[in-house]
């Protein structure tokens, strides 16, 4: 009977033993999982072909009363702008603004942008970037406005030439996807080369900034960014 209860109580150990190692296992990969694809707490070495070229990131966004978020002093797509911006360690950053500021009122601002996209209008911008020509790569970020991107962006990308230049979408709105409009805008900026861009949920930005960035860093190491 003793040699009958050993055996039972070694079965006993051995499964507990088993059920932890795999339970130890599956919490690895979760957390392999959530780690994020780049540490920057440590140097972040851009994609070969990006080696010894200049980054912009120019960017359009809008604060006021944002859909979803509330009154915001800092755009959902500048927030995000910025952490590219340090990560990658850019040259320089640039906002797109136009001339006239769009009403910080929302359904007010919606009713301009509608007239603005019926009339494929092209609204005067406040600034220009001074020497375009000495960019290489530009990562261009806007909210997305009736699954289009805002006039004013299409502004800035008729106002130069991007011959030999990358362009790098990015872009916030009211799903976590891009609505297929950033692949025509070769049409618009002349000479532009493309790469895969990002699609980010605009009230996340405000509301989980953290997962926000994990995001960012994964984007950024699918471009070939790494430490």
């Amino acid at each position: 009977m003793k040699k009958l209860l050993s055996i039972l109580a070694l079965v006993l150990l051995l499964c507990a033993s088993g059920c932890s190692s795999a339970g130890m296992m599956m919490d690895s990969a979760d957390n392999n999982e959530n780690a994020p694809a780049l540490d920057i707490t440590r140097p972040i070495h851009p994609p070969a072909d990006f080696a010894g070229r200049r980054v912009l990131i120019a960017f359009f966004s809008r604060t006021g009363e944002n859909f979803e978020v509330g009154f915001i002093e800092k755009g959902n797509t500048h927030v995000v702008a910025d952490d590219i911006a340090e990560i990658v360690h850019a040259d320089d950053i640039f906002e797109i603004r136009t001339r006239a500021p769009y009403p910080d009122d929302y359904q007010e601002m919606t009713r301009i942008a509608k007239q603005e996209q019926a009339a494929q209008a092209r609204p005067p911008l406040a600034a220009r970037v001074e020497d375009m020509a000495q960019y290489d790569v530009i990562f261009l970020g806007y909210p997305i406005w009736y699954q289009d991107l805002p006039m004013p962006v299409y502004t800035f990308l008729e106002s130069y030439d991007f011959t030999g230049k990358i362009i790098i979408p990015f872009c916030t709105g009211s799903g976590n996807t891009m609505t297929g409009k950033e692949d025509e805008i070769p049409h618009f900026a002349r000479g532009a080369q493309m790469r895969p861009g990002l699609g980010i949920q605009g009230k996340r930005v405000h509301n989980n900034p953290d997962q926000t960035r994990l995001e960012v860093m994964s984007w950024l190491s699918s471009l070939g960014y790494a430490n």
